[in-house]
């Protein structure tokens, strides 16, 4: 009931935002001095204690030789006897963290830690931060490729658009291991989760409805593509970035993977922006910027419309905001709102599933099984307007998520054999 009567006194948007700003600015003084305190969040624990020259002797030289040895002989061994069937590398560049653009390796460190440290306690997953000093494409996929012998999957994280998609399509086609960047991924499995329960809700179809994507960074291309492998229609969908509406001709901020979707989406070629998208849209997906769009537009949408405002830390619309204006189902980025589409509900239980099966890739077929079971974490009977997607911190979603992964790594053909076999 609290949480419920702070967001009904925060009618007054001003007022609201406001009083998340000072909650934003006590956070980060929070943060700040957990970070100086600690040094960091992160620390690497030995396995085994070292108590004894014989205990040295089999955890090092010379007992250590022989791991080598069985290893040099079968390559595949390495998932048996080292770390790296339950190690994560979080790469990044540093181009594109959070909301705070590029700000650098060196700035983007707390935030890979961070990742580290939500592998570690929800999924038990051992993950390190690797922020590399270049943001040349091909320096980074040399850096990461070099990498590779000791991890068994390949977070990317953070990486700028378009860059991002021919980095992670280059290492999924030169690795031998899952990879996956988690602002696309992540983010869409989320979204196509909450969307699943929100249509059991509003008793809609995905193929028949309208929706408009608000950005095309990393985020909303690949939720755009989610979408349409999922079964949306992509000529029932308009696209919107800081130019205005994608359509085929349009010559203004354009790149590969804009031109791509705009072969696909708005036949009619409507021009303009977001207010000329909206009129009778079912669906809205925001991962933009705040402040974008106005409760006029939300009225506009057709009846039992979703919105999914997901720009961090101020959403395209404040969701009393989109409530008052008729939305039926709102979904934000942020905590302090029902329905945070956080992408923590997806990498630790995607990972888990990949890794525990020694993957050689993550499939489509494993990212739809995480967004399916995810959405099934939350039962018909709980389902509810404020409750399309399970809270972070639920501790069914990452053992519900790797099941159902793992056997889509099995069915897809994507996990190695019995590695025991090979001994």
């Amino acid at each position: 009931m609290e949480k419920k009567s702070e967001r009904d006194s925060q009618k007054d948007s001003g007022k609201g935002m406001e009083k998340n700003s000072d909650t934003h600015a006590s956070l980060y003084q929070e943060s700040l001095a957990m970070h100086r305190r600690l040094e960091g969040v992160l620390e690497v624990a030995s396995k085994v204690r070292l108590r004894t020259i014989h205990d040295l002797s089999v955890a090092y030289t010379p007992g250590v030789a022989e791991p080598c040895r069985k290893i040099s002989d079968n390559h595949n061994l390495v998932y048996l006897y080292t770390l790296k069937k339950n190690t994560v590398a979080v790469v990044t560049d540093g181009s594109a963290v959070l909301g705070l653009g590029n700000i650098g390796p060196y700035a983007a460190l707390p935030v890979m830690e961070g990742k580290a440290i939500i592998f570690k306690e929800f999924a038990g997953i051992d993950a390190f931060p690797i922020c590399l000093d270049t943001q040349d494409t091909e320096e980074v996929i040399k850096a990461v490729k070099y990498l590779a012998p000791v991890f068994g999957g390949i977070n990317l994280e953070d990486i700028s658009a378009p860059r991002c998609f021919e980095i992670e399509t280059r290492l999924r086609e030169e690795l031998d291991l899952p990879v996956i960047h988690d602002d696309q991924h992540g983010t869409a499995i989320v979204v196509f989760a909450g969307l699943l329960n929100a249509l059991k809700i509003v008793k809609k179809e995905l193929g028949e409805l309208k929706i408009v994507i608000s950005g095309l960074g990393a985020a909303g291309v690949a939720i755009f593509r989610f979408l349409v492998r999922a079964g949306a229609d992509p000529a029932k969908i308009l696209a919107c970035d800081s130019k205005g509406l994608l359509y085929e001709g349009r010559e203004e901020g354009m790149n590969y993977i804009k031109e791509e979707i705009a072969k696909l989406t708005n036949p009619e070629k409507i021009k303009g922006g977001l207010k000329e998208a909206f009129p009778w849209a079912d669906l809205f997906i925001g991962v933009s910027v705040g402040g974008i769009v106005t409760e006029d537009m939300v009225r506009s949408m057709a009846k039992d419309a979703i919105v999914m405002a997901m720009a961090n830390p101020v959403p395209e619309i404040i969701p009393d905001a989109a409530k008052r204006a008729g939305a039926r189902i709102v979904a934000t980025g942020r905590s302090d709102f029902p329905n945070q589409l956080n992408n923590c509900l997806s990498f630790p239980g995607l990972f888990k599933g990949a890794l525990g099966t020694c993957a050689r890739r993550i499939t489509p077929e494993m990212e739809m099984a995480a967004a399916y079971a995810l959405a099934n974490v939350v039962t018909v009977g709980e389902l509810s307007e404020d409750y399309i997607i399970p809270e972070p911190l639920d501790k069914h979603v990452v053992p519900a998520v790797a099941k159902a992964v793992a056997s889509a790594s099995l069915e897809s053909c994507a996990a190695r054999k019995n590695l025991e076999d090979s001994i």
